[in-house]
Formats: C-alpha cells, sequence, structure tokens
C-alpha cells in the first residue's frame, strides 16, 4: 500500500510539471560604459559615463558615473615633450577602471576630444599637433578599453554637444514617467540655449524662434527618436585666456606703443604689477599675428594696475570688431551672422565660475551685476589679496577684466538686453552631472552603438510555478504520512 501511494504521488507531481507553462522570460538590460576626456586649453578631465543597452529610441539614457580631472595643464602645452601628454593620463585612467567592472573593461568605448588649445597649436604647429595626439593614443591603447581615437573638435561640435549636454540634463529630450514606467518626451519641452567660454575658445549655441531662416553655422542631430536643428558658431581666440593676452598686448602696442617699460592696465587692481615679457606673445596665433613688431624685441614690460572701472571696459570693447557688422541686427562681430537670441540660456564654464566669484546670483537686475563689477574693479590689490587669502594670487587680479568681457560678449556681441538678461542661468551643474560638452557627445554616439538585443532564456511563469511547488509539497507530504501508517 505505501508502494503504491508513493508512486501515486510521483505520478501527481510528474503531471503538475508538464502542466506548468514554460515561456520567454526577459532579461533585465545589461549595463554599458563609455569615457570621454575633454582635453581642454588649461586642464584635462575624464568623464566615465554608464547606460542601459536597451537603448530609449536608440539614445542611451545616460548617466554619470565618474569625473577625474588630470593634474597639470591642457595637453597642448606639451608640444615641445609629446610624451608627458600621454602620460599626464595614466592616473585618471586607472581610477576609471576602479569603476568599471574587469568582465566590462574589453568593450568600454573611450575617446579624447581636444577642444580650442589644440586648435590653436594645429594653427602654430601642425606636427606637433600631431604628436601629442600620437602619444595620447598611444598611452590609451596600453589600457584595457576599446580605444574609438584621439582628435581635435571643431568649435561647432564642441558648442553643439554642449548644448544636448544642457537640454539632456534638464529632461528637454526625454523624462521618465512612472505612470507609463517608461521614458517619454514631455509635452511642452523648454530648449535651452548654451552658452560656453573656456580658455581660448567661446561658444553658443541655440535654437532660433524661426525655423526658416537659412544659416550657414547650423547643427543637425537626431536624439530619442526627433530631429534637431540648432544654431551654433565658436569663436576662436575669444576665450578668456586668450582675451587677457590680447587685452596686454594691445596695451602695450597702443599706449606703451613698443617704447616704454611701463604701462597702464586699466583692469588691473590698483597698486598691482605684473610683468611679462613681448617674446611670450608670440606663442599663440591670437597675438602673434596682429602686430609684427613683436617679433623684434625679447624685452620685459611692466603692466601696472589702474583699477578704472570705466577704462577697462573700454579697453575690452576694442578687442571686438563691431563695424564688420555694419547696420545688420543679424551679426554679432568680425562679420559673423547670428539670429536674434532667443528662449532660456544655460552659461557655463568660465562664465559661471566668474560670476560664482563675484557673488552674482540669478535673478539680478543688469544694473545691479553692472554695479556689483564696477565695485569691484575699484578696489585696491591690498584689499582684494586680505579679503580673499584662499584665492590663487595669478587669477585673482584678473577677474575685473573677466567679469567686463562677459558683459561685453554677451550684451554688445550676443544681443541679450535688460529684459533677456534674466533668462540666462549660471550654473555648472544640472543633478549630478556636470555641464560640458562630453556628455552631450556621448549622447550622441551613443546612436551609433547598437542597441543590445534583449536577452531571452526559457522560464516558468512565477504564479504557475509557485502553485506547482506547492502542491508538490503537499503531495510529498501525504505520501510520507501514507508510508508511516
Amino acid at each position: 500500500a505505501a508502494t503504491v501511494g508513493a508512486l501515486v504521488a510521483l505520478s501527481i507531481v510528474a503531471l503538475v510539471l508538464s502542466l506548468v507553462k514554460i515561456e520567454d522570460v526577459t532579461l533585465p538590460p545589461t549595463v554599458k560604459y563609455g569615457m570621454v576626456f575633454d582635453a581642454g586649453s588649461s586642464h584635462t578631465s575624464l568623464f566615465v559615463y554608464e547606460w542601459d543597452s536597451d537603448k530609449e529610441n536608440d539614445t542611451g539614457v545616460v548617466s554619470q558615473t565618474l569625473s577625474c580631472d588630470v593634474q597639470g595643464q591642457g595637453i597642448s602645452s606639451y608640444a615641445n615633450n609629446p610624451t608627458k601628454a600621454g602620460d599626464s593620463l595614466r592616473e585618471c585612467l586607472d581610477k576609471a577602471l576602479k569603476v568599471v567592472p574587469a568582465a566590462k573593461q574589453r568593450d568600454i568605448p573611450a575617446y579624447l576630444g581636444a577642444t580650442a588649445g589644440m586648435r590653436l597649436l594645429r594653427e602654430q604647429n601642425s606636427s606637433a599637433a600631431d604628436q601629442v595626439l600620437a602619444e595620447v593614443a598611444k598611452t590609451m591603447q596600453e589600457y584595457p578599453v576599446a580605444f574609438k581615437g584621439a582628435r581635435i573638435l571643431t568649435g561647432e561640435e564642441e558648442g553643439a554637444y554642449g548644448w544636448i549636454t544642457i537640454n539632456y540634463l534638464l529632461e528637454s529630450f526625454t523624462k521618465y514617467s512612472p505612470k507609463a514606467h517608461t521614458w517619454v518626451r514631455p509635452e511642452a519641452a523648454n530648449i535651452f540655449g548654451a552658452l560656453d567660454l573656456g580658455g581660448a575658445s567661446t561658444q553658443i549655441s541655440f535654437m532660433p524662434e524661426s525655423s526658416a531662416v537659412n544659416w550657414n553655422e547650423a547643427s543637425k542631430f537626431m536624439l530619442y527618436g526627433y530631429d534637431y536643428n540648432i544654431y551654433t558658431h565658436s569663436y576662436l581666440c575669444y576665450g578668456q585666456n586668450e582675451m587677457l593676452k590680447r587685452l596686454a598686448k594691445e596695451l602695450i602696442v597702443v599706449r606703451g606703443e613698443l617704447g616704454g617699460t611701463r604701462v597702464d592696465h586699466p583692469c588691473y587692481p590698483k597698486d598691482y604689477n605684473e610683468t611679462v615679457l613681448l617674446s611670450s606673445f608670440r606663442t599663440s596665433p591670437c597675438t602673434n599675428r596682429s602686430d609684427a613688431r613683436l617679433t623684434l624685441s625679447d624685452r620685459n614690460v611692466t603692466l601696472e594696475g589702474r583699477g578704472n572701472a570705466s577704462g577697462c571696459l573700454a579697453a575690452i570693447k576694442k578687442l571686438f570688431n563691431f563695424s564688420a557688422c555694419g547696420q545688420s541686427q543679424d551679426c554679432t562681430f568680425d562679420g559673423v551672422y547670428q539670429p536674434p537670441v532667443s528662449g532660456h540660456f544655460i552659461a557655463f564654464s568660465a562664465f559661471y565660475y566668474n560670476f560664482k566669484f563675484l557673488n552674482l546670483t540669478e535673478g539680478q537686475s543688469l544694473a545691479a551685476v553692472r554695479e556689483t563689477v564696477e565695485h569691484f574693479c575699484t578696489r585696491s590689490w591690498e584689499d582684494l589679496s586680505s579679503s580673499y587669502p584662499e584665492e590663487n594670487p595669478e587669477r585673482l587680479p584678473k577677474y575685473c577684466a573677466n567679469a567686463n568681457y562677459i558683459l561685453t560678449l554677451l550684451l554688445d556681441a550676443y544681443k541679450f538686453n535688460e529684459t533677456s538678461w534674466n533668462n540666462i542661468f549660471f550654473q555648472m551643474k544640472a543633478g549630478s552631472a556636470s555641464i560640458g560638452w562630453t556628455l552631450g557627445y556621448m549622447l550622441n554616439l551613443t546612436n551609433m552603438i547598437p542597441a543590445e538585443a534583449l536577452a531571452r532564456v526559457k522560464g516558468h511563469v512565477p504564479s504557475l510555478w509557485a502553485a506547482a511547488v506547492t502542491f508538490i509539497i503537499l503531495t510529498l507530504a501525504l505520501g510520507l504520512v501514507a508510508l508511516l501508517l
């Protein structure tokens, strides 16, 4: 009887298992990684990103995993010793590999994009620029990553990718809907413009109000299933550091006439002096090409600060060729076409850092901003150095010039006014990610990285499997009781 009971129990178990439905079960998507080096004119940074393999409308939903600042100056500064350009990246590469699982490192696409500093070096010495990029590539190829290349971005690419980054982080392209349990496009997407100020160049990118405007500086993107056409333009030699060099050179040439050894500098604080070597202006195409007389002398000139706010603003405006636009309203300077600015803008990089230092806040009127800048420019060097003991003494005397330059660029060149000024927001982060061109670069590249097919395996329907297991346990228990009896 016990044997018969056991056989009956086993038969019932087999019957139940045969009735449990087997179906395809979709495994969760795997995580992919990517890394991008931002090789700027003054420094280099590495960013590591990750996204799920099942992309949203062919574009990855990307988040920042790591940011690492490379020690030293930008890679263009190693023109005379290219090997050091590659070696400078090693510390950040080692850190990146610690956050990427070992099993995925061989597949992680790794890029290096060089910006205005390398664009200037290429103009000045193309073979030196090629050697720097070759050494950078050599170093990255030593690491267990899928190296995709090191190249110099155009100014328009830099501006457009910054625009993508901003609008991605502010959820203008796609936004997660808890109700739909998926990513959806906002019904009334607020597309932001991008204002980027680097060391050697500055970029403006935005969507003009009129889609019928005909312009040359245009970029087209397909992101999350939608097309975007934006205006973008980059101004080489109008970055913050190159502007300061051009300003000093013009003051020496025009006011000092290359004859004196001491020249007034209206933007530097009173009682602050800086000595420059005339031959230093020959190291950059931004200053070397504008006056042949600089090649005739290697002597020193001392720039003496005067703390003259109005004189500083007037000197900076002379760096722009506004007359080239004539009476055209669709023109910035140097004869460059630009449709009227429209919508809201995010101003980042040096725009943000200068205004943060001056304690300027969003929502302040343009009059209040100007008043703050004018007051700062009149402060003496002794006052500033004692008030900001932790600030870099090489940067501190330059904030007056930087702030006046930013106001001139935004108001006189890009033509923001009293009203549209309030549409500019100065910030460097959105959420936990840094604002810059690298995230936009990665987002655009994910359109070229195929979406991983969803992995499917044979599995039991969870509800039926649970019922079957419960039934099996009860049957075995009853069989054991029958056996004992």
